[in-house]
């Protein structure tokens, strides 16, 4: 079994919150994650990753000015550790009942304090056997920037494949079905899906 990174803090059948076990350990943007809600794996994608002080009324203060490295702050400041989290966001982009992988929303969503995963390579692989997912990801209502996501999900996913040039143009012609309508929108991300 992997390392878990975190748990659910907040969940809705259509996105869900992690909160860190480590600060500064989330994965990078576009991963691949899965946690569950009970006998269905959910899986989602990551996205808006934030470090903030656990108390909302307290900012951090500069610390480092006679420090040679940031490392040295965390070193003579050792409650710092505790005294921030880091969080992130996670799109639903499918979920698991049996061995069925379904490519859409899940019946019910996350549990709170649910264990969260990032999917190895053989995981990948199988979720992006179909990229019915990224009618998801192409429509949903992200707070930033989506097609960044969109570009970062599919070039994570890539480095799992057996050949990341064909999965990316069979991507490319996905999106060009999806946002079609769209053709800056679909240029753009192309130009971000390169490896």
């Amino acid at each position: 079994m992997p390392d878990k990174i975190g748990e659910v803090i907040e969940a809705s059948t259509a996105e869900f919150a992690v909160e860190c076990y480590e600060l500064y350990g989330t994965p990078a943007l576009g991963s691949l994650i899965k946690t569950s809600d009970g006998d269905v794996q959910i899986y989602g994608v990551v996205y808006n990753a934030t470090t903030e002080s656990m108390d909302p009324g307290r900012r951090p203060i500069a610390r480092g000015k006679h420090e040679k490295n940031e490392a040295d702050i965390y070193s003579s400041s050792p409650q710092l550790a505790v005294l921030f989290r880091t969080n992130f966001q996670a799109l639903v982009i499918g979920h698991k009942i049996d061995s069925d992988v379904n490519r859409y929303l899940p019946p019910r969503p996350a549990r709170i304090h649910s264990f969260v995963y990032v999917l190895d390579d053989r995981e990948v692989k199988d979720f992006t056997t179909s990229l019915d997912f990224l009618y998801l990801l192409a429509n949903a209502p992200f707070a930033g920037p989506n097609d960044e996501i969109i570009a970062a999900c599919l070039r994570t996913a890539a480095i799992a494949q057996d050949d990341a040039r064909s999965f990316l143009i069979r991507a490319g012609k996905e999106l060009a079905v999806l946002l079609g309508a769209e053709p800056q929108r679909l240029e753009a991300i192309l130009r971000r899906i390169r490896l």
